[in-house]
């Protein structure tokens, strides 16, 4: 098991002993440089040698002073009060052994007291709250409190566990609230700023530039992160990312981290898909996202070659859902999406978030490469549900090259399979062995073209100059797995 984890820490902190566990926070967003900050309406502060230094040193930083005075007192402490269950449901609490005393006199499933703090905004002045859905998770009680001091119970109005996004309300008038920004303006390298309550230090200030932009993380296919080095700890999650015009364009929610705290990779939720999400949590209860129903893959270089791109990218179509949204618009397997609605694809993981973030029955474009040419199909989007994927990632196999032993199926593996043809892979050595083909797999393809016999694989194989592309199904997965042939 690597060392590195994603961690995001549920805001509840346990507070057993002296030691409070507040939950982690994600990236931070600072814009350009002092002439940047300058022209943004910041003044900038300049640093210089004494004179009697034979040659001055200048170092122009932006200053945050003026956008933390105006829009810090919109900034929440968020603390939560929840039961974590024992090991009657594998919970215990951080930093607890479940040999400890304890737990000795309590049932399996019983509630364990727990406290925990996190971060948030004000969004409108009669106390609408946004935070990260995780720092409300199992709540039984919620505290909101505001820069003066003053503490509110507050109601969750919902939480999208999905997008991590949960609006609060508070019975409150004329709070300050922050002001919106817009995360697609946002470039890599600029300044941002993160305002948050890590380890429970109460609005504390931290800043950094934009890392990288449009981030898929393990589990949260749905939202493109926004990548920055801000300082974030346990404690940021729910809090804002302001860029230095002082909008907010995220909310910080989680880092990458050996530790737990923070080692300078953090991520925020882009705040125009918080604010979709919180628009339908207050007029619903619940969030709705466009469904595509496929499942998808990277391109990498031997794929490219094998299906005739001049460079990697796209995404690269390794199931279709029968009966869903692709099927019916004619999508097949080997296809490669390069465009989403007029919007370009170049990873696989930019295509679920675009796909969630469209409304279902919305009619749209897809730019497919199919056949080594570029054709147009349009599809009328379904919508997800917590049970079905939007489009979901494979994981690919490495390249190696190709060497086999495969027969046809039988007439009862194709009805187990639900296969009307392909071959089972009953030995697999050198380069098939190496690019990941198992025994067991079935192949169904090659280079895009459906393989009865071993004849026919065979056949392919020997018209392939360098590579070829293997769409294997194992167990109820699909995936292209890319054979450097020898």
């Amino acid at each position: 098991m690597t060392n590195h984890a994603l961690i995001r820490h549920p805001l509840l902190a346990a507070t057993f002993g002296a030691a409070v566990v507040a939950l982690p926070a994600s990236a931070l967003y600072l814009y350009g440089s002092g002439h940047a900050a300058k022209a943004a309406g910041m003044p900038a502060v300049v640093a210089s040698a004494p004179a009697s230094s034979a040659a001055p040193i200048v170092a122009n930083l932006p200053d945050f002073r003026q956008l933390v005075q105006a829009y810090g007192p919109a900034v929440v402490n968020v603390s939560v009060r929840s039961n974590l269950k024992t090991r009657g449901h594998g919970r215990l609490p951080p930093g607890m052994d479940e040999n400890n005393p304890l737990f000795q006199f309590m049932q399996p499933g019983q509630g364990v007291p727990t406290r925990g703090e996190g971060s948030g905004f004000i969004v409108s002045a009669d106390g609408l709250i946004l935070t990260n859905a995780h720092v409300v998770e199992d709540a039984q009680k919620v505290t909101v409190k505001l820069t003066d001091r003053r503490e509110f119970e507050a109601s969750v109005i919902g939480s999208d566990a999905k997008s991590d996004v949960a609006v609060l309300k508070i019975d409150a008038h004329n709070l300050p609230v922050i002001k919106l920004g817009d995360p697609r303006t946002l470039q890599v390298g600029e300044w941002v700023v993160a305002i948050g309550s890590p380890f429970g230090f109460e609005n504390s200030v931290t800043a950094g530039i934009v890392s990288a932009k449009g981030r898929n993380l393990p589990d949260d296919t749905y939202v493109p992160f926004i990548q920055t080095d801000v300082a974030v700890n346990p404690g940021n999650s729910g809090g804002p990312l302001f860029n230095l015009r002082g909008e907010v364009v995220g909310i910080n929610s989680q880092i990458y981290s050996r530790s737990g705290g923070y080692q300078g990779l953090s991520f925020a939720i882009p705040i125009d898909v918080a604010m979709n999400v919180s628009k339908q949590l207050q007029a619903q209860g619940h969030v709705t996202r466009g469904k595509l129903g496929v499942g998808i893959q990277d391109v990498d270089q031997a794929l490219a070659e094998s299906f005739g791109l001049e460079v990697p990218r796209g995404a690269l179509v390794s199931n279709v859902e029968k009966g869903g949204p692709a099927e019916k618009a004619g999508l097949q397997e080997g296809d490669v999406i390069l465009a989403f609605d007029g919007q370009p694809i170049d990873s696989a993981g930019q295509l679920p978030a675009a796909v969630a973030a469209t409304d279902p029955g919305k009619a749209v474009a897809l730019q497919v490469w199919r056949d080594r040419a570029t054709r147009e199909v349009k599809v009328k989007l379904g919508q997800t549900t917590d049970e079905n994927a939007v489009a979901a990632n494979d994981d690919g196999a490495s390249a190696g090259r190709l060497g086999m032993m495969v027969r046809p199926l039988s007439a009862e593996e194709k009805q187990q399979a639900e296969l009307s043809d392909g071959l089972v892979v009953e030995g697999v050595d050198g380069a098939a062995a190496e690019a990941g083909v198992r025994p067991g797999d079935i192949v169904i393809a090659a280079n895009g073209t459906p393989v009865k016999s071993v004849e026919q694989l065979r056949s392919v194989v020997s018209g392939s100059r360098s590579h070829v592309a293997l769409l294997v199904q194992r167990g109820d997965a699909r995936v292209f797995v890319p054979v450097e042939l020898g």
